[in-house]
């Protein structure tokens, strides 16, 4: 398997500089980087894939079984950086991506100095067993899915306005929403129950290594709650809110995004 073809790997930035992982979330490719990679470059090497499945990856290489779950695509996140050998990365997950890096890193913590967490959320049902609190009850997950079931286009442009917030910014929920439309929709409806069901939340106390976790100060995806429960269950974590709302600040705030990215990379290979 041809791990760059499969994954569309593009690398760009300082040959020298410390190497920052990019990993988008679902219904995305890596274009949705494009606003913070040119402040990035300048002084890091960006690594940007697309999940198998979304952008230009190798649809031929999705399969159900190796995709039912996050493992496998914390299992490409090894694969390339195993390709690149490029030493200890920076891993930049943003939404179901930073529970791939979660996993990821508690695997083979040797290849990570640390982690991005850009709003995360380890599981997005809530546990009133637990008191624990996602954001949504099964019920609205259920519905979420059953409507993305019968008709994805129709969902798409319903729902990713929702996700992007900004309203009074309305181009950049359409900018999603053509991200979605892109998407082959029997992947989406399985990443999206692999997103929507999952829940990693023993997996964080696993993290070995430096971690700081991004949260919106509005965000219908990730509220501030599931922001705080991570940060209390990564030992030495840091949580940071954004000047920006909605669930994709790399879009409605590039700056912001990629400053604090910036800081936090520069702190750990200084």
């Amino acid at each position: 398997m041809d791990v760059r073809a499969r994954n569309h790997v593009t690398v760009t930035g300082r040959a020298d500089g410390p190497v920052l992982l990019l990993a988008h979330g679902f219904g995305c490719d890596q274009n949705l980087w494009r606003l913070v990679v040119p402040i990035l470059e300048r002084d890091f090497r960006l690594v940007l894939f697309d999940h198998v499945g979304a952008g230009l990856s190798d649809l031929d290489a999705w399969s159900e079984d190796r995709y039912a779950g996050l493992d496998g695509y914390a299992q490409d996140v090894l694969e390339i950086c195993r390709e690149l050998d490029a030493g200890p990365v920076v891993f930049v997950g943003h939404s179901v991506s930073a529970m791939m890096g979660v996993l990821a890193v508690a695997r083979e913590p040797e290849r990570f100095a640390g982690l991005f967490l850009l709003t995360p959320s380890p599981r997005y049902i809530d546990d009133v067993a637990t008191g624990y609190r996602g954001g949504f009850s099964s019920e609205d997950i259920e519905e979420l899915l059953q409507s993305l079931d019968s008709n994805y286009l129709g969902w798409s442009a319903a729902m990713a306005p929702v996700i992007m917030g900004n309203p009074e910014r309305p181009e950049l929920g359409q900018e999603l929403t053509n991200s979605f439309c892109r998407t082959d929709p029997e992947i989406a409806r399985t990443f999206a129950r692999v997103t929507f069901l999952s829940d990693n939340r023993s997996d964080l106390e696993a993290v070995p290594v430096p971690t700081l976790i991004a949260q919106c100060s509005s965000d219908a995806i990730a509220p501030p709650e599931v922001g705080a429960f991570v940060h209390a269950h990564i030992k030495g974590s840091e949580l940071v809110t954004l000047d920006a709302t909605g669930h994709c600040p790399q879009l409605s705030a590039p700056e912001a995004t990629a400053a604090a990215i910036a800081s936090f990379a520069t702190r750990l290979t200084q």
